[in-house]
């Protein structure tokens, strides 16, 4: 039997309680499990505590960061990939829908026992983070930050009512944008929105970055420049389609190395929100995590 090390937050609700026992249950079925609780000042010493279980996340894009994050500081990123499992049990769950997991918890969890491993990039920057599926600067983030307050009564639509807010609010901000030292955004520009897209969509199901594979040892970027509120309001309506990329206002790249200069700018990476004021610069690790899909 395999030896699973379950990570889960023990301080959820009661909805989440019953997802979490109906995983527990398929997982205890077929593998030797032990329990973590989700807490980023215990789980290197778990880890370390572990090291032959794989662990298994139960939670959202937010769950799997602090994974990797821990697995960064920890140098277990030196040496990978590093083996994981996932059971979306997050509000948005964009890296289980780029990865092709099921939303369900009992067949999700059955893929952890029966799945097959796939490697998955990530991105590290030059302080000190990692993302997993993506970051974003500019509306977005700010959408975000705006949905969480949204979140405990309105789920999955708290982002989308998030995005209305910012989007008729937003001016954009003056961004600097190389991929792989060619310039995409020279900042002479107002920038929207500017998007790294290791997995395909944000915000529970958004194609900000509709081509991104997860493990082409690439980064895709999408840049939009649509600040009149015309553009604002069409641009997020082809956002939804993941058809932004063929609007003249929206530029596409793709690399190994971005680095984003200016600010200050709400930043959102894998849902955690922060602010970007000066310069950041993201390099993709390829094959980094190893984590387990359907056969």
């Amino acid at each position: 039997m395999p030896k699973l090390l379950v990570i889960t937050n023990t301080r959820a609700g009661s909805a989440r309680d019953d997802a979490v026992e109906t995983a527990l249950g398929v997982l205890r079925a077929g593998g030797d499990v032990e329990i973590a609780d989700l807490d980023p000042d215990a789980l290197p010493a778990v880890l370390a505590r572990h090291p032959g279980h794989r662990p298994v996340v139960l939670g959202g894009d937010g769950s799997v960061h602090l994974l990797a994050a821990t697995a960064l500081a920890a140098g277990l990123l030196d040496r990978p990939p590093f083996a994981f499992g996932l059971v979306p049990l997050g509000t948005g769950n964009d890296l289980a829908r780029t990865l092709g997991l099921p939303l369900d918890p009992a067949r999700a969890a059955q893929v952890v026992l029966d799945g097959r491993q796939r490697d998955l990039d990530v991105l590290t920057d030059d302080a000190g983070g990692v993302v997993v599926n993506a970051v974003h600067l500019g509306v977005g983030a700010e959408a975000g930050r705006r949905a969480v307050p949204l979140k405990p009564r309105l789920g999955r639509l708290a982002y989308p009512v998030g995005s209305a807010v910012a989007g008729a609010s937003a001016r954009g901000w003056r961004l600097r944008v190389t991929v792989d030292g060619d310039v995409v955004a020279g900042g002479d520009r107002r920038a929207l929105m500017v998007a790294l897209g290791n997995g395909v969509t944000i915000g529970g199901g958004a194609p900000v970055t509709p081509s991104a594979e997860p493990d082409d040892g690439r980064v895709d970027v999408v840049v939009s420049f649509s600040t009149r509120w015309r553009a604002r309001l069409a641009f997020a309506a082809a956002l939804v389609r993941g058809r932004h990329p063929e609007r003249h206002d929206v530029v596409e790249a793709r690399g190994h190395t971005v680095t984003v200069e200016g600010g200050p700018v709400p930043l959102n990476a894998d849902g955690e929100l922060s602010e970007l004021a000066g310069a950041r610069t993201w390099t993709v690790r390829q094959h980094a995590l190893s984590v387990t899909v359907p056969a």
